[in-house]
């Protein structure tokens, strides 16, 4: 997304400039300041600095000349000097427009968030300037305020109607707000400038499938849907026909898809919900099956089985399923904060695990780092009898203590419980941990593998299918993502 950003910023730089740096900025019947304006205004920077050091010698409070000097800097690409004398301007008069302008332009073209005080005080006052409301929507998106940008987006619409990046970008704002009607209607002036171009039109279908628009994605997909579609045009129009209730379109869509990208495990696990959603479990195993055979490493797909095997009430080889995707994926069992970690550390255990100690030798009592250094040497395999796993189990008994609502941290003692044998206290943890979380789908595969080991193993085929349904959620939520992902994906600068 931030490669946008450039491309947008010379969209308005070019179009509409607003540092002044060929405009006589003063009317006075002084000569000198008569001779700095003409300077200016035929580009002669050096000759307007030469004249302007006397004058501020002379008249060190006078905002209009470190205004000039800051247009005679700019001029000559001494941003920083620039930057400088326009900053000393606004002390002096801080509404001088010209000195407001040429600092927010500054700042704006390196990408600084810093412009945008400076163009919010322009729009005090001058409401109306389209530019400044440009600019804004534009350093607002870089910093991922789009709550704050798409105002700003809308006020200066004309001046972003024959721009691909920057109708992208308001798009892909209006997507992050959930405004995809919006959002379609703006990126279909984006096709309409190039209809030629394969992906704008998957992108606009994305939208319109966001907004349920299931026909209009249709439409949209159309001149891709002919005698060569691709597997990820295929994909959209699958869960189009699905969404239009045209389920048997859907299926060939996505059989279509398999066939050119058999590799491709998103596809299998789209297969899988639409035989949940309809009922044809058998037929979903029978296709799922065929993607384990050629990716037998992929959890997502053990997981996708592992839901059909519920819905038909084959609770053992569902329980199988989902052990194997654990152990294929064991990031499943991590919590955010400590795959973020794990993702810093480019997975070096060790290193994440000193870096802990190091922070708890100064915070002690901080239940997050408890908790982390329990979860990183649990990953590390400490082994019940070990003085590591001894450790972790107190560091994260004491992190549950200080913070009770923990809910990773409950997590983790659980898994600690479930090494050591204690499987009722391991099924307290993932009772206490769902119910601060209740679609946390590790504890409640947790509290499976805990009842199974207690006399409480009626509990297991409802919890199954508990797991199933947050499964099932989860597989949707992240299809929306997908499609998100391909909006803010492909709108990067071509």
């Amino acid at each position: 997304m931030r490669k946008v950003i450039p491309r947008l910023r010379s969209v308005l730089c070019v179009t509409l400039p607003i540092v002044l740096l060929g405009c006589v900025l003063a009317q006075t019947d002084q000569d000198p300041f008569q001779q700095i304006a003409s300077a200016l205004q035929n580009q002669q920077f050096d000759k307007a600095l030469d004249l302007l050091k006397g004058q501020l010698q002379s008249f060190p409070s006078n905002s209009q000349l470190w205004t000039m000097q800051g247009v005679a800097y700019a001029g000559r690409g001494q941003k920083k000097d620039a930057l400088t004398s326009f900053r000393r301007a606004l002390k002096l008069s801080p509404d001088n427009i010209r000195a407001l302008q040429g600092a927010a332009q500054i700042e704006y073209d390196a990408g600084s968030a810093a412009g945008i005080p400076l163009l919010k005080h322009v729009l005090q006052l001058r409401p109306g300037d389209l530019t400044t409301h440009g600019m804004l929507a534009v350093l607002e998106y870089q910093q991922g305020n789009c709550a704050a940008a798409a105002p700003h987006f809308d006020k200066a619409a004309s001046l972003f109607g024959s721009q691909a990046p920057a109708l992208h970008a308001y798009a892909t704002c209006l997507v992050k707000l959930k405004s995809f009607d919006k959002a379609a209607a703006v990126f279909q002036r984006s096709l309409a400038m190039n209809p030629g171009d394969q992906r704008e039109r998957k992108v606009l279908a994305s939208i319109q499938l966001m907004a349920h628009r299931s026909e209009d994605a249709l439409a949209t997909l159309g001149p891709l849907l002919g005698a060569n579609p691709d597997v990820q045009a295929l994909e959209l129009a699958s869960a189009a026909y699905e969404d239009a209730h045209d389920t048997d379109k859907a299926v060939d869509a996505l059989r279509q898809a398999i066939l050119i990208d058999p590799q491709n495990v998103h596809l299998y696990v789209d297969f899988a919900a639409i035989s949940a959603t309809h009922q044809s479990f058998e037929v979903g195993i029978n296709v799922v099956n065929e993607g384990i055979n050629l990716q037998p490493k992929a959890a997502p797909l053990y997981f996708a089985r592992g839901v059909l095997h519920v819905h038909l009430a084959d609770y053992e080889k569902a329980q199988a399923d989902f052990e194997k995707a654990y152990e294929l994926d064991p990031s499943q069992s991590l919590t955010v904060a400590a795959q973020g970690l794990a993702a810093v550390q480019r997975n070096d255990i060790s290193y994440a695990l000193a870096d802990i100690k190091e922070k708890l030798a100064r915070k002690p009592e901080d239940p997050i780092l408890l908790y982390l250094q329990a979860d990183v040497l649990m990953q590390r395999g400490a082994e019940p009898a070990s003085p590591e796993f001894q450790i972790a189990l107190r560091s994260v008994k004491r992190a549950v203590a200080l913070r009770p609502t923990l809910g990773p941290a409950r997590g983790v003692l659980a898994k600690l419980y479930l090494q050591a044998g204690e499987y009722s206290a391991a099924a307290v943890q993932c009772r206490k941990a769902l119910e601060i979380d209740p679609k946390d789908q590790t504890a409640l595969y947790h509290l499976i593998q805990a009842l199974r080991k207690t006399d409480r193993k009626s509990e297991i085929p409802e919890l199954l299918k508990r797991l199933a349904t947050l499964r099932q959620q989860a597989t949707n939520e992240e299809r929306e993502q997908y499609r998100y992902k391909l909006v803010e994906g492909d709108t990067q600068p071509k």
